[in-house]
């Protein structure tokens, strides 16, 4: 990639209206701007799905920058085969696993499959709502969202990583199998699993849908966009 480029102000200004396919080429070039643009538009996927395998902010935020690094100095490689969500989602995930391999030795989800499947394997709908027995002591939206986290947490690695790329970020079925490299038969089992263990710890007290999960943004995000600037000003 180029060196970063110096911002202009009216250049900043609408830098943020453009598509990610007309972004690419800017910043294949250094434009600071058109980075800036790239980062805060996939940072909250990209920091849901590290969190996801690392259950950890701090480590889940080091996670989406290095992965960012290695995008941005690699973005030559890229030829809008797939969309740049989908490369960069892809480049997140590797280095979280990555990282988790570096920690531990990667085991299989055979015996907890063998222990909790369930007659016709069908998958069980997570509901949208929930609602409170007693309105009286409904949670607040910050202490809901705060046990929803919890809950993902205590998922076994491969069921929460299922569940957060299908129920939090939206993805169909073939598409996170695909992040995630497993069959969509496989993929639907674990989500069919997550969901019930989600729905047993929280015991359909709380009320919302999982947009507010894990959320990056605000100052977050613009940091974030900060930090990775300053890494890729470094020399080589």
């Amino acid at each position: 990639m180029a060196a970063i480029s110096v911002p202009v102000a009216r250049h900043r200004q609408h830098i943020s209206t453009l598509s990610d396919a007309e972004l690419v080429p800017l910043a294949k070039q250094g434009d600071e701007p058109a980075i800036r643009a790239i980062v805060q538009r996939h940072n909250q996927r990209l920091f849901r799905t590290a969190r996801a395998v690392i259950r950890n902010d701090g480590e889940a935020e080091d996670v989406v920058q290095a992965a960012y690094i290695r995008a941005f100095t690699n973005l030559a490689t890229f030829r809008g085969e797939a969309e740049l969500s989908t490369w960069l989602t892809r480049i997140t995930l590797n280095e979280a696993l990555g990282r988790v391999r570096q920690q531990k030795n990667t085991t299989t989800l055979e015996e907890i499959d063998m222990q909790t499947t369930s007659p016709g394997g069908e998958v069980l709908q997570f509901p949208s709502s929930l609602s409170a027995t007693d309105p009286e002591t409904e949670l607040s939206r910050s202490q809901a969202r705060q046990l929803l986290e919890h809950a993902v947490d205590e998922l076994p690695d491969d069921f929460r990583a299922i569940f957060v790329l299908r129920d939090v970020e939206g993805m169909n079925t073939e598409e996170a199998a695909s992040y995630l490299g497993i069959r969509p038969e496989t993929a639907k089992t674990r989500l069919h699993r997550a969901r019930k263990m989600m729905r047993q710890s929280i015991e359909k007290r709380l009320s919302g849908a999982f947009q507010a999960l894990f959320p990056f943004d605000g100052a977050r995000c613009v940091f974030m966009a900060d930090r990775v600037i300053a890494a890729l000003r470094q020399p080589s």
